[in-house]
């Protein structure tokens, strides 16, 4: 059986909820968030596996970070997988929409399946699916809610500082 621990850390965004599988990020929750699973999957708590991912998260808040370098155990279909990875190719400060990652991952026709795995992504800010918008480029579907959303984008584009985040 797999050793699941987590830590509940601050952030601008409310606090959030990190879960390790075996000593590796596996998941990131926001307070509120869609598809949240019950509590009592998060394990143990212990806050050693989460020291550089807390480093980095606090590093990515201060507008020092743009990218993260963590190992991290995703769980998910193989599409799902592949999307999320597509995620993580999408720079700080930029959008994809849901039809150009789907054109992106070789299926142009998958954008409607595209949102969906996207909304399943169980390492927010981390694995970027903030930065996925609606065709038009209007703010469409987020787990953590439209508003987290739109800070997130404001905060990566430069438009809000991190401080403006709370």
């Amino acid at each position: 059986m797999p050793a699941i621990q987590h830590t509940v850390v601050d952030s601008p965004y409310d606090p959030l909820t990190l879960v390790a599988v075996d000593g590796v990020l596996s998941r990131v929750h926001m307070t509120g968030q869609r598809h949240r699973p019950p509590e009592e999957t998060f394990g143990e708590p212990d806050p050693r596996p989460f020291g550089e991912a807390i480093r980095q998260l606090d590093a990515y808040f201060a507008g020092e970070l743009t990218e993260f370098e963590l190992p991290l155990n995703l769980i998910g279909t193989p599409f799902q997988l592949r999307v999320w990875e597509g995620l993580l190719r999408i720079p700080y400060g930029e959008t994809r929409t849901y039809g150009e990652l789907a054109e992106e991952l070789g299926n142009s026709g998958a954008s409607r399946a595209v949102g969906l795995a996207n909304g399943k992504n169980p390492v927010s800010i981390i694995v970027p699916c903030h930065r996925v918008v609606g065709a038009s480029g209007n703010l469409t579907g987020y787990g953590g809610g439209l508003d987290r959303k739109q800070r997130l984008l404001a905060f990566e584009s430069g438009t809000a500082a991190p401080a403006a985040l709370f």
